[in-house]
């Protein structure tokens, strides 16, 4: 942990000034300064006076030698403070030989600077007043008395490589709370020590030891902020323990790292760090870990997952004055008392970009076997070297631990200025310190109770003690890409799409764009024209005379300023008489006189008259009252259309649907996804691959269309681009659950376990926090339910169909754990145990092969946008499908949101791999979403007989889910089991909460209905189906229902609303065709008979009956 250098060098303190000084007598007191570093007295500065204004100058330069050889290390620069005592020297009195001095207060200089590459540096370092000194105490709003100090050395202390390769660990050791009752403040004194070992070069582990720490009996919580203190014994201001800027602050639990971080914790912690007695260090210790020490410390947590923090207590004893202190030869024989450890993961710190981990961590009692077993480490920092731990467990003493038996040089020696001479080696009559005994045993110190059983270290775990403790670097171990990098490196792959072309203009786009207005205007008068005197004008003909116009003229200009039609008017024309004004008369500035305006005005008229005529005169009657109403289809209605097709394996169609999504809205990124989606269901990965990327090119910040690249480029194995994108996924929407859980599969294919773990635990973390947060709002708003039920339709809010819904209705889960380590590193754990031999038993239960070997079955796969659909004949909006997968809309866990997203993008092929983590998981296993999703899979495969096996465990968990029934109808459709399927069904539209595939079951149910002949059913469903999501196959239904009732008038009306949305389905135009043959109507079903031949009707039983029909009615096929 040192830098290996052949010569020492220097380091320069100098003390340059003092402000607002104070003494004992006098107003102009005589001072000086001495400087400490390491136990050593640099030196002293002269003796200076003390100005009235409290301002003195020093001057004092003081050095001491750099030399890791066999001097002062990097080590000691690192955790071990410059002291700069000042000293009032006070006047002799009569017959006094000697001066009489009295200590006013310390300074404090960190020489952390010299250790990131600094050479020199300057600091106001505040002067601690000792007790009873008259300078003033530090608090705001009262100047503090200083010194000026500056910090010195010829070149830096650190090399290139060690400054980019090196760096500075930070162990801070809070409290241990909730300590067993037998620690009580009276009695013999205790020296309460945690210590721990940080991995070195080579064979030795470098030893942190914090001791004396204060036993308190609580009642109050610990203040926060509060300073963090220095790890040396001694220090004669009370002040000048706190380490500068450096604060423990606290936080959130749920924001932690350790143990004791679930919201079921927080009771407990909560009276544990208010109530219960605890012990307090509050102390930080550093270390310098050069770059080998720091390869040896990546490696050591690559290895060792968990590392000991051990924590004990010996009874202190004062030496007696005036005699040498040793111990009695029986005393010499102490055992451990209350050896506990706590297991800290380490793992955090190889997380990309994590610097600090902090938290709270159980303490069990220290056995031999569980530590190694956890740990992998067989060395006990105080058993293995507690003779030398009794040997300087004096009152007053804060010592680092030998790393071994042997002395070690990396040790350090935070011995008092009593232990060490002048040089900071130990004094020989210091070693022996007087008696200690062990309140339990005279077993020497170095046995180490029953491996078996530790009956003190076991009150622990009774009293539910925990240590808060963090450990900080002053740089990552791994390095985390920019944010700034990473949307670079996505910008190169996928370049953004290039902006919309300006719109050109000029004086002929002004003047037409005029005309335009001119023409719509003029339509929407005389609209309001025939509504006010169309029936007049009908009566009177050509016989209507001129007062009669006059007349009618008088009320429309009436009509139209009353309405404010005539203001609308003006506004719609502004625009473009502004546009000409600018463009054909080039004004763009105000005009210098009113004469010069009231021309420009004049002439501007005439030219607007004229064109006015212009384009009335272009304008002609047939374009007015001759116009065809023109059928639009919305966005959403096409998407529907797509997806009856993709359902019914009519891939051509459901393609064409897609298209003319795009082929409207090119900018619009949903229906790229849509379209990626779609490709993904028919294996054309390619070209989902471009939808996906065009997609993410017209916005680069979207995070389904970052996930969906990544995706594809795992399925690709394009891997490299795969952590790109999800990485920037990560960086962009932090609390994003399925983005981390994508990020932890990657890895996993990558085979790094650490960074799957990290993926995971942040997923885990933001689903904890997303459903506590969702929690706290539903006790807060008593208004809020999940669905609305009326008149029938059940509807809910969505994100919309590229939103992760955010589980705004689901009861809090609460998550049971085992004593120990937490709940997540167990998942974690059994995750990175999924190797082959696991990954054979899952997949046996579910299938040999997780890609898809056959095209997909006609089975909703994916979750239906929740849109609003609007009718010719309705005009309230209804919502398609409620929910994803279940009633629930929260998750119990990440990969079951994981699974949801994938699901609706149909990348079945990424789903089993989640699947087997869902099993896997402890929060998870098979539930009754688990198995729907598995039986999805199997019928996309068309592997009916696992889809039932799995569709019958989600009944015996969930019976009355609609869900379970809906999919097992779809199951016995597909397989040609109607009956079966006709009674899930129905059983399904008799819950009270719908399915999340209402769509396709009134649809399905209805063509079972259609083919039992038990058509007033059928008209029922396909009506229910018509009012909730219409398209041209419900439509088609009902039309269907109504012709065989002999209700031929609503059957035509259903089938022309069909006919409207979509006029390429044969079997529309064949029931037209029938319906018109009964209706007598010659022409209308000669017409549908040739678009029924044109597109070719495969309904060969349909074609025999339209030719019978029209054989008895004697018309209807020009062919004959």
């Amino acid at each position: 942990m040192e830098q290996m250098s052949s010569t020492g060098r220097p380091v320069q303190i100098t003390v340059t000034d003092g402000y607002d000084l104070k003494g004992f007598k006098g107003e102009t007191p005589v001072t000086f300064i001495r400087a400490e570093f390491n136990q050593m007295v640099l030196g002293d500065s002269a003796k200076v006076t003390v100005s009235a204004e409290g301002t003195a100058k020093y001057n004092f330069t003081s050095s001491f030698e750099f030399n890791p050889e066999g001097g002062i290390t990097l080590d000691d620069i690192a955790h071990k403070p410059v002291f700069l005592t000042m000293t009032e020297v006070l006047p002799k009195e009569k017959k006094q030989k000697d001066e009489k001095t009295l200590i006013l207060g310390q300074a404090v200089v960190d020489l952390i600077p010299l250790l990131e590459g600094e050479s020199s540096f300057e600091t106001m370092a505040p002067l601690h007043p000792v007790p009873g000194s008259p300078l003033e105490p530090l608090r705001s709003g009262v100047k503090q008395c200083s010194l000026e100090v500056k910090v010195f050395v010829a070149e830096p202390l650190l090399t290139t490589a060690q400054i980019l390769g090196g760096n500075l660990l930070k162990v801070t050791l809070e409290a241990a709370y909730s300590v067993p009752e037998s620690f009580i403040p009276v009695g013999p004194l205790q020296n309460y020590m945690i210590g721990l070992q940080v991995p070195s070069v080579g064979e030795k582990d470098y030893s942190i030891l914090f001791k004396n720490g204060t036993l308190k009996l609580g009642g109050e919580r610990e203040p926060v902020p509060r300073p963090k203190k220095w790890p040396i014994a001694n220090i004669l201001a009370p002040g000048a323990n706190n380490i500068p800027d450096a604060f423990i602050i606290g936080g959130p639990y749920e924001e932690e790292d350790g143990e004791l971080n679930r919201p079921e914790d927080k009771e407990f912690r909560n009276q544990a760090e208010c109530i219960k007695k605890r012990i307090i260090w509050d102390l930080e210790s550093r270390c310098y870990l050069d770059p080998p020490a720091v390869a040896s410390f990546q490696k050591r947590i690559a290895d060792c997952r968990f590392w000991p923090v051990e924590i004990t207590r010996v009874p202190l004893t004062i030496a007696p004055k005036g005699k040498a202190a040793k111990f009695d030869k029986a005393d010499d024989e102490s055992q451990l008392s209350f050896h506990g450890v706590a297991y800290v993961n380490m793992v955090p710190l190889l997380y990309p970009g994590v610097k600090r981990i902090r938290g709270a961590f159980h303490v069990y009692p220290y056995l031999d076997s569980t530590v190694y077993e956890k740990t992998k480490c067989s060395f006990s920092l105080f058993r293995d070297t507690g003779h030398h731990l009794v040997q300087n467990n004096k009152i007053g003493g804060i010592n680092s631990p030998l790393s071994k038996p042997a002395v070690s040089k990396n040790v350090k020696e935070d011995k008092t200025v009593k232990e060490k001479d002048i040089e900071g080696k130990p004094r020989p009559g210091d070693m022996q310190p007087p008696s200690i005994k062990s309140q339990s045993s005279d077993t020497p110190l170095e046995v180490e109770p029953p491996l078996s059983h530790n009956p003190e270290g076991q009150q622990y775990v009774e009293a539910g003690t925990y240590i808060v403790l963090e450990i900080q670097l002053d740089k990552a171990l791994v390095p985390k890409r920019m944010p700034e990098e990473l949307a670079r490196r996505v910008k190169e792959m996928i370049p953004p799409r290039p902006p919309l072309t300006r719109r050109t203009g000029g004086a002929q786009k002004a003047v037409s764009d005029y005309h335009t207005q001119v023409k719509n205007i003029s339509r929407a008068i005389l609209d309001e024209y025939h509504r006010m005197f169309g029936k007049q004008v009908a009566k009177l003909g050509s016989d209507m005379d001129s007062e009669t116009l006059e007349e009618q003229k008088c009320q429309l200009n009436y009509e139209l300023n009353c309405s404010g039609k005539y203001f609308a008017f003006k506004e719609q024309l502004k625009h473009a008489v502004v546009k000409i004004v600018r463009e054909k008369y080039l004004k763009t500035t105000s005009f210098e006189s009113q004469e010069e305006l009231q021309t420009f005005i004049s002439e501007l008229y005439v030219f607007l008259v004229d064109q006015m005529h212009v384009a009335l005169n272009q304008t002609m009657p047939d374009d007015i009252q001759g116009t065809v109403p023109t059928i639009y289809t919305s966005s959403e209605q096409l998407r529907l259309f797509a997806f009856e097709a993709e359902v019914n394996e009519n891939f051509e169609m459901a393609a064409v649907y897609y298209e003319e999504r795009l082929v409207r809205e090119p900018q619009n990124l949903e229906h790229w996804l849509d379209y990626g989606a779609f490709c993904l269901l028919t294996e054309d990965n390619i070209k989902a691959q471009e939808c996906f990327q065009k997609a993410l090119s017209l916005n680069q910040n979207h995070i389904q269309s970052l996930l969906l690249c990544g995706v594809l480029a795992v399925l690709m194995e394009n891997y490299e681009q795969a952590e790109i994108f999800f990485e920037d996924a990560t960086c962009l929407e932090p609390t994003n659950v399925v983005a981390w859980t994508l990020l932890g599969l990657y890895y996993e294919i990558q085979n790094n376990d650490i960074r799957m773990e990290m993926a995971f635990h942040e997923a885990f973390k933001q689903l904890q926090a997303r459903m506590l947060q969702a929690q706290i709002m539903k006790q807060r708003s008593t208004g809020t339910v999940e669905y609305i039920e009326e008149g029938g339709k059940v509807e809910e809010s969505s994100l919309g169909p590229w939103g992760i819904t955010n589980g705004s209705s689901a009861t809090a889960i609460k998550v049971e754990a085992p004593a120990g380590p937490s709940i997540l590193d167990d998942f974690l754990e059994e995750s990175s145990k999924l190797q082959s031999d696991s990954r054979e038993h899952i997949i046996s239960t579910q299938s040999q092969d997780p890609t898809i070997s056959q095209k997909p079955s006609n089975i909703l796969l994916k979750e239906m946008p929740v849109k609003k659909e609007t009718s010719k004949c309705q005009d309230s909006s209804i919502v398609l499908y409620p929910s994803p997968y279940g009633v629930s809309q929260t998750p119990a866990t990440i990969f079951m949101e994981t699974i949801r997203f994938l699901m609706k993008v149909n990348a079945v092929q990424y789903v089993h791999r989640v699947l087997a983590h869902e099993l896997l998981c402890p929060q998870g296993g098979p539930s009754c979403e688990y198995y729907l999703v598995l039986a999805q899979t199997h019928l996309l495969k068309k592997d009916f007989a696992k889809a039932e096996e799995c569709l019958q465990q989600a009944a015996q968990m969930d019976y009355l889910n609609p869900n379970v029934w809906g999919v097992k109808g779809h199951l016995y459709f597909l397989s040609g089991n109607h009956a079966e399927a006709k009674a899930c069904y129905e059983r399904t539209i008799s819950f009270v909460v719908d399915a999340s595939e209402m769509h396709f079951i009134f649809l399905r149910l209805g063509q079972i209905y259609l083919e039992e002949k038990e058509y007033e059913k059928a008209k029922k469903t396909y009506l229910q189906a018509c009012k909730r999501s219409p398209s041209c196959l419900t439509w088609l239904g009902l039309g269907i229902a109504c012709y065989r009732l002999e209700e031929l008038t609503e059957a035509e009306d259903a089938l022309s609303e069909a006919n409207a949305l979509n006029n390429y389905n044969a079997e529309v135009w064949a029931y037209l065709a029938l319906v018109s043959l009964k209706a007598g109507r010659q022409l209308e079903a000669e017409q549908a008979y040739k678009y029924t031949m044109k597109l070719k009707l495969k309904d060969e039983t349909l074609l025999a009956e339209i030719h019978m029909v029209q054989e008895t009615v004697g018309f209807g096929n020009p062919s004959f």
